[in-house]
């Protein structure tokens, strides 16, 4: 008996450092869970994050921002994320959940992707004789991922909260970060590039998400709808007037969206109606397509 258990004894003195040592490279191999509101924000994150990250976002496809409200099965998921990346500039599913998601998980860290960026009011104006509504209480525009200069400082702001998170690979983040942001130099470039000396700066949407984008470039938006609500018929009016002054022959609207109002204003001018989608997952591509649609609308 003695001369099997001495053996045994060894067996399990020098392969339970192995085990040990197996278990702490697979800890360290497991991918951070990152949590974030908005699709835009995605490419983003796994751009900084690489193979590091798994990114889940709240707003699928389709969905608003706006409107939308935590799922039990996000809830449930939410409790194993080590990071949630908010877009952090009054989008109206954050003004109501964050603090839910905060309680959720004590342990995550909250990244505000908007720090260090200033706020325009939302893109809307009123007509005389009607009182300007905004979606916001303060009145500032949230779409501000619509916007390379912005989405800049967004991406620095993911890159801080990642080295919080994970020290050690903070030079892997670093060289992810800077290739990323040379993506975006480029595309602002192309975009400045396809925007140049085009016919007519004014553009007409539905819901007022590009004003930051009409901003960098030097263009005006001009929204159809007031405070999240379908224009009056005093409005449309104006409005539709509006579109035949500035020559306007295309109405952009969002991705499954369908407005009354829209298609009013495109039978009398003689237009048509145009999707830009400000949501999509594609960040860069789609705001490069977002300029030429709009140089050739």
């Amino acid at each position: 008996m003695n001369k099997l258990i001495i053996p045994i004894i060894l067996c399990i003195l020098v392969l339970t450092p192995l085990c040990i040592g197996q278990g702490s490279d697979a800890n360290k191999n497991d991918k951070i869970i990152v949590y974030a509101t908005i699709q835009s924000q995605k490419e983003m994150i796994e751009a900084v994050g690489g193979d590091k990250v798994t990114v889940n976002i709240i707003v699928p496809p389709g969905d608003s921002p706006h409107t939308r409200d935590l799922t039990p099965s996000q809830l449930t998921d939410l409790a194993k994320a080590r990071i949630y990346v908010m877009v952090g500039s009054g989008v109206e599913f954050e003004v109501k959940s964050i603090d839910k998601i905060r309680d959720l998980n004590k342990n995550m860290i909250v990244i505000d992707s908007s720090k260090g960026i200033e706020l325009i009011s939302i893109g809307f104006h009123a007509h005389e004789g009607e009182e300007l509504h905004s979606e916001e209480e303060d009145g500032k525009d949230p779409h501000i991922w619509n916007s390379i200069k912005n989405g800049k400082t967004m991406v620095q702001n993911i890159y801080d909260g990642l080295i919080l998170v994970d020290p050690d690979n903070k030079e892997y983040y670093l060289k992810n970060r800077d290739e990323y942001i040379m993506k975006l130099d480029e595309a602002d470039q192309y975009i400045a590039n396809e925007l140049t000396d085009i016919p007519n700066r004014s553009f007409m949407i539905f819901h007022p998400s590009w004003g930051y984008f009409a901003r960098d470039y030097n263009l005006t938006q001009i929204a159809i709808e007031v405070g999240g609500k379908e224009p009056t018929l005093q409005s449309l009016s104006h409005t539709i007037e509006e579109a035949k002054e500035e020559n306007i022959k295309t109405v952009f609207v969002s991705p499954g969206f369908s407005s009354k109002a829209a298609e009013i204003i495109t039978k009398e001018i003689g237009g048509k109606t145009e999707v830009l989608d400000p949501l999509a997952e594609n960040y860069i591509e789609n705001l490069k397509i977002t300029a030429n649609k709009i140089k050739n609308q």
